[in-house]
């Protein structure tokens, strides 16, 4: 399956691109593209968490992922 994957604040330096196309296998759930994600860029460890959105909504782990799916990474937000 093709996942559209966004990259926003910090996590766009970490994996040089604010966009990429990321093939995963059906039943792939966001658990799952988290660690394909740390494989791919190991970089993304350097941060300690990100939230996941999965077509614009906020996705928990288990959440399944479908073909065409745009995936955005969103780091955490800091400020004042």
């Amino acid at each position: 399956m093709n996942i559209k994957t966004l990259f926003f604040g910090i996590t766009t330096d970490l994996v040089g691109a604010s966009e990429l196309q990321i093939d995963v296998t059906e039943n792939t759930s966001v658990k799952d593209f988290k660690l394909v994600l740390k494989k791919a860029y190991s970089q993304l460890e350097n941060i300690n968490s990100y939230a996941i959105a999965v077509n614009e909504e906020y996705a928990t782990d288990n959440l399944i992922l479908k073909n065409g799916d745009v995936v955005a990474v969103i780091p955490p937000v800091s400020g004042g």
